[in-house]
């Protein structure tokens, strides 16, 4: 039977959310809003690139596409079809953490994208051909090189993982994956990897909008309880590495700074500062996620008014800092730059280091104000309302806490974590994440300047 377990009248999500579990594990959670006559469809399966053993890297993010490709009962291209042609629109996205399919339809079409979704879900790997996993294969391919290899400086991210993260660790490498692991794998690994992690008791589904819970739960019924589940799901790799715990509140001290310079194809010096800090969902990465702000979110932050503004070495839509929501080891927290013209790259990082240093000293005289948390509290306010606004991002912060947190009612527990975190843990926060024995630094010269020099 349904259980209600919602967030409630808590100020981050006042919405009724209620969840329940299928005899095979599929875990249904619904939120009812009434407000337009459209529905997200949201599912997160537990399984991203942490999960892949070694040589089987990017299989997690290929499944993304493959998904698309025909099911048993969903001819190639039909899935998007259909959801297209009713009104509706649908993506896929893929992390370190987890693989999620989305669709947002008129309500009129719910039975439709459950249909479609448990389909995929049951029924992939009949269907699933070797001219259709060849083909892919190569969309992959021509996706890294669109996106990391051709790109100015765009594979910094798989660089910063693997400094970030030592071998082995489910978080060394990047989503993208390596072309030669997925030329090496048969027919028979791919659909072995779909039935491992493709089960329903390995994944959320979550359902918002102009519906209600019996409606939702019935339906999920009909086209999800006749699915098997896997009772011999792996169970989830460690994200221990020795010296980072994938439960404690911060990452601990791995007393080794790891650096990387690269020339390439670029046009400006770029230097990025990187470090581990705590796992999604912690106070302590709640402090985090505030420290960040501060440092770079637009034009009020510490790196726009020291490197852009003041000092002038950064080009200023260059400067940022953010976090990255990875929940089963410390997450990493980036800060990231790029030179002003006549500006070189040891000066650049000499004033982001400058920068981070002071805050990690703990030096009152330059500790995170008031005003400046106050400040970083209202944006991060105005992004969690921006995404809750809409039915499909709702839907997603709810497979978000339940697949990554275990509880879908944490969501309404996140505005408030970050209202409530003050001076003094931002304060700590920096003085235990930002030590420079910690850091990951990357840098990128331009080919030409070098060839010249």
């Amino acid at each position: 039977m349904p259980s209600p377990s919602g967030p409630g009248s808590l100020t981050g999500f006042p919405w009724p959310v209620e969840s329940a579990r299928l005899g095979n594990g599929l875990w249904v959670i619904v939120s009812e809003d009434h407000t337009a006559p459209v529905v997200a469809v949201n599912l997160w399966y537990d399984v991203g690139s942490r999960h892949e053993p070694t040589g089987q890297t990017g299989f997690a993010h290929l499944f993304e596409h493959l998904m698309f490709e025909g099911s048993l009962h969903v001819p190639k291209a039909e899935h998007m079809r259909l959801i297209q042609g009713s009104g509706g629109s649908l993506n896929a996205t893929t992390n370190p953490d987890r693989t999620n399919y989305f669709e947002t339809v008129p309500a009129e079409h719910l039975e439709l994208a459950l249909w479609l979704e448990a389909d995929r879900m049951g029924a992939l790997v009949p269907a699933l051909t070797q001219e259709t996993l060849d083909n892919q294969r190569e969309v992959v391919k021509n996706e890294r090189r669109q996106r990391y290899d051709n790109v100015p400086y765009g594979d910094a991210w798989l660089r910063l993982l693997a400094l970030l993260y030592p071998p082995g660790h489910p978080y060394h490498h990047a989503t993208i994956g390596s072309m030669a692991d997925l030329d090496a794998a048969d027919l028979d690994t791919f659909k072995a990897f779909h039935t491992t992690w493709y089960a329903p008791n390995n994944a959320v589904l979550t359902v918002v909008g102009d519906t209600d819970a019996a409606t939702v739960f019935a339906l999920a019924e009909r086209y999800f309880a006749g699915l098997a589940p896997n009772p011999d799901l792996p169970p989830p790799p460690s994200g221990s590495d020795g010296d980072a715990s994938a439960t404690g509140e911060v990452a601990a001290p791995t007393e080794r700074e790891a650096r990387e310079t690269v020339v390439a194809e670029v046009e400006a010096p770029r230097v990025y500062l990187a470090t581990r800090t705590a796992p999604f969902g912690s106070v302590a990465y709640d402090a985090v996620t505030l420290l960040a702000t501060v440092l770079g979110s637009g034009r009020g932050s510490r790196l726009y008014q020291r490197l852009a503004d003041g000092a002038r070495l950064a080009q200023p839509d260059s400067v940022a800092a953010y976090s990255v929501d990875l929940a089963h080891a410390p997450a990493p927290l980036l800060l990231t730059a790029t030179t002003r013209p006549g500006v070189t790259a040891e000066a650049l990082e000499a004033g982001l280091a400058e920068l981070v240093d002071e805050l990690a000293a703990g030096n009152p005289a330059v500790a995170v104000t008031a005003a400046e948390l106050d400040r970083a509290k209202a944006l991060l306010t105005t992004g969690w309302w921006q995404q809750v606004a809409t039915v499909g991002g709702r839907a997603d912060i709810l497979g978000q806490y339940a697949t990554q947190l275990g509880d879908p009612a944490r969501a309404g527990e996140q505005l408030p974590a970050w209202l409530a975190v003050t001076t003094d843990q931002v304060a700590e926060a920096a003085a235990a994440v930002l030590q420079p024995h910690d850091r990951v630094t990357l840098t990128y010269l331009p080919a030409a300047k070098e060839a010249a020099a």
